[in-house]
């Protein structure tokens, strides 16, 4: 499905001499990596002199220039800088003209950002926005006007009034369907929101519009009438920014039991709690599938942290398997959630860690069937931008089907991630490469020496350089032992490649996984050659200095001997 809005808009000047109001919008360019829609409305304060003026510049200054701001700004922030942009340059030219009677410029603006599975409103004055969906309407501003019925066309907030602007912002999640409708105060000044509601929904979004302005008129406004009508018709994949939105706004989800239920999904069984996460096999009811929800444990549901990297992993679990799920368990959309959550295809079968655990051993011809699955997965993953930096016995997967794949891409690198994220020393201890405890980036080889841990203890039963904690850097000292001293019955060739894997020089290694996934493939028909072994100094770069230490201490020794007991 594709990206589509249906756009109406319509402004009446009424009994007015002039029409004050101005409307707008604007569609991304094709071929813009993330298709989207900006409408604003603006209506300018007749009693300040250039109010067409104010509206005219604010609505097509915004509707030009959204779309040339940078990627990186969220769209909130898009939105206040350009309000602040519009409200300094007004404030400028106002200042110029003080002391000239009925010569200010000052104006309303009321703006809609529809983006990816997100919108995004941004709001100054008593123009309004609404939105439509499942026959109720929403009103998603708060008019900045005085209370006092006499004074209710005063506003307390406008673009050009003061230097100081502050914009009232909201968002909220997209869903298809929705319409969203912008109005100025001559069509909600005598219009009920039912009845504007009624006439969004009805005919094409430009029908609408038109249909909504002249029922103002006809209901009697002494005011020009306006209206901007958006229909959601296609949806785009949710963006990070839409999982970020969606998981900041949303509950926490509470504890659940078997037989629970929460927005049709029923919960059969409780799968993991790692006091982190917790994670639940469901049913969805609708469809009668089997379902993994994932969500943040209730003494971390309040970590925004935490919350950002659960939305990464949603938006980068979808992005992985979005052309092609092999090797990676899929993320299903969740729209309409009541509370914080992720959904996952259930797969049944056992992790590689329950399997080592319960005491199974493989089969060698078994072992690489499956090690070719997984780097086949790796260099998808690679491929695609991203680093896993959690590969282990756990993180891999056999399903009843027999598909080998990778879990958890909880601390997973994308170049989008949050700066905690980035920072976090992720992976477990014993899997990972002697770089990063020498304080290196994870990288690609980071996931390929963790996989090649797993192999050795794949085959071996045991971790190549035992178990490593923070403190025990020493551990890399010692070359591993040869996976055929432990287990006859690997062949040379396999010992060799899980050797170079694990080594401790990083240059010996695997460059990338293509390069183990042909290792793999080719197996004994063009073994690699066995690394080299790894010299003292590089095991133990202080290693010179023992030995001299070590030599001097004998020399004194010898010395002291010689100068107490032997003749002079």
């Amino acid at each position: 499905m594709t990206f589509e809005i249906e756009i109406g808009q319509a402004s009446r000047r009424g009994p007015r001499e002039i029409n004050e109001d101005f409307v707008g919008a604007a569609q991304s360019a094709p071929g813009d990596a993330v298709p989207g829609v900006i409408a604003a409305i603006a209506d300018g304060v007749s009693s300040a002199g250039r109010g067409r003026e104010a509206a005219q510049t604010s609505v097509r200054g915004l509707v030009a220039d959204f779309f040339a701001t940078p990627a990186t700004w969220e769209t909130s922030v898009a939105l206040d800088r350009l309000f602040s942009a519009q409200n300094a340059w007004l404030v400028a030219q106002n200042r110029q003209r003080e002391g000239q009677a009925g010569e200010a410029a000052l104006t309303t603006l009321s703006a809609l950002v529809l983006q990816g599975q997100t919108w995004t409103v941004a709001h100054v004055g008593d123009t309004r926005v609404w939105r439509v969906a499942g026959g109720e309407i929403q009103r998603l501003t708060q008019d900045h006007a005085y209370t006092q019925p006499e004074q209710r066309n005063r506003l307390t907030r406008a673009v050009g009034l003061d230097e100081l602007l502050h914009v009232d912002s909201l968002q909220g999640e997209l869903q298809l369907g929705d319409a969203f409708v912008l109005t100025s105060d001559g069509v909600h000044g005598v219009l009920k929101p039912r009845e504007i509601g009624a006439l969004a929904v009805a005919g094409t979004a430009q029908q609408a519009a038109e249909a909504i302005a002249d029922a103002a008129l006809a209901r009697g406004a002494k005011d020009n009438a306006s209206a901007l009508v958006l229909r959601v018709q296609g949806l785009n994949p949710a963006r990070l920014e839409d999982e970020t939105v969606r998981t900041r706004q949303l509950p926490a989800l509470p504890r659940l039991r078997v037989g629970d239920a929460v927005d049709g999904y029923t919960v059969t069984a409780l799968v993991a709690d790692t006091g982190v996460h917790r994670l639940y096999q469901a049913r969805e009811q609708r469809s009668g599938d089997l379902v993994v929800l994932k969500t943040l444990h209730e003494s971390r549901a309040g970590d925004a942290q935490e919350r950002a990297m659960l939305a990464h992993e949603a938006w980068l679990a979808q992005r992985v398997t979005e052309r092609d799920a092999r090797g990676f368990v899929r993320s299903r959309p969740v729209h309409a959630a009541s509370a914080l959550y992720l959904v996952f295809d259930w797969h049944g079968g056992q992790t590689l860690e329950q399997m080592l655990a319960a005491g199974r051993r493989f089969a060698v011809a078994d072992v690489v069937a499956a090690a070719t699955q997984v780097a086949r997965a790796l260099g998808r993953l690679h491929r695609q931008g991203v680093i896993h930096r959690d590969i282990k016995p756990g993180n891999l997967h056999l399903g009843d089907d027999g598909q080998w794949r990778v879990l958890d891409l909880g601390v997973a690198l994308s170049g989008r991630e949050g700066e905690a994220a980035r920072e976090l020393h992720a992976g477990t201890p014993s899997y990972i490469n002697p770089e990063q405890w020498a304080g290196a980036a994870a990288d690609p080889g980071a996931d390929l020496f963790a996989f090649g841990v797993t192999l050795y203890r794949w085959l071996a039963g045991r971790l190549p350089y035992g178990e490593i904690e923070p403190y025990q850097v020493a551990r890399y000292r010692r070359d591993p032992q040869p996976l055929s001293r432990i287990r006859p019955d690997v062949p040379i060739w396999l010992d060799h490649l899980v050797l170079r894997a694990v080594a401790i020089d990083p240059k010996q290694r695997f460059e990338t996984a293509e390069e183990l996934l042909l290792a793999l493939e080719r197996g004994a028909a063009r073994p690699v050659a066995a690394p080299a072994a790894t010299p003292l100094v590089a095991r133990d770069p202080t290693a010179l200095w023992k030995i001299a230490l070590g030599i001097s201490l004998l020399f004194n020794a010898l010395l002291a001997f010689w100068l107490v007991f032997l003749p002079h």
